[in-house]
């Protein structure tokens, strides 16, 4: 595991349980907690939260002062940016069209910008980008592009309003305010 901070006062905790591979970067005061898999060349950044049984796979991208609650798995392709809030049960996927024998496979990313939050058991279909500040409700299957502070729920996810940085629903207006 290697340390992205030089202030050697704020390494990272990993619980005892935890499996952290040898090549996985974790940032300074990063926690990762019981259970949780850190595969080699997953990137963490600083001050994150990885919650219980938490899979970050190889070449996943984690930005710092992210929130990932329990039973989450962010798969390669998947980059999530600074002060990101994933509830528990949430599901990122990278593969389109998925087969167990594939040999064509190709990994499809999905990019989650800073400051976004998306609600527990939600399901993200690779290859959108949610921005900045968005608000995925609990349990929505998004299979589009979320714009910056838009609230989308439900299954397929759709537009249900505008929220501010703190998440206060400001509008329900189909168009930004």
């Amino acid at each position: 595991m290697e340390h992205t901070d030089n202030d050697s006062s704020r390494p990272p905790f990993v619980h005892p349980s935890a499996d952290v591979e040898e090549g996985a970067t974790l940032g300074a005061g990063t926690k990762v907690w019981h259970l949780a898999h850190v595969r080699s060349s997953a990137v963490v950044g600083d001050d994150c939260v990885i919650g219980r049984n938490v899979y970050l796979d190889a070449n996943a991208v984690v930005g710092s002062r992210v929130k990932i609650q329990n039973n989450v798995s962010v798969y390669q392709g998947v980059t999530i940016e600074d002060e990101v809030f994933v509830g528990p049960c949430a599901v990122f996927t990278n593969d389109l069209r998925p087969r167990a024998q594939n040999p064509d496979w190709k990994i499809t990313p999905t990019l989650v910008r800073r400051g976004a939050s998306i609600g527990a058991n939600a399901t993200l279909i690779c290859g959108i980008e949610v921005g900045e500040y968005a608000m995925i409700a609990a349990g929505s299957v998004v299979t589009k592009d979320v714009p910056p502070y838009q609230l989308v729920a439900g299954n397929p996810a759709r537009p249900r309003g505008w929220v501010d940085e703190s998440g206060e629903i400001v509008s329900r207006e189909a168009e930004r305010p």
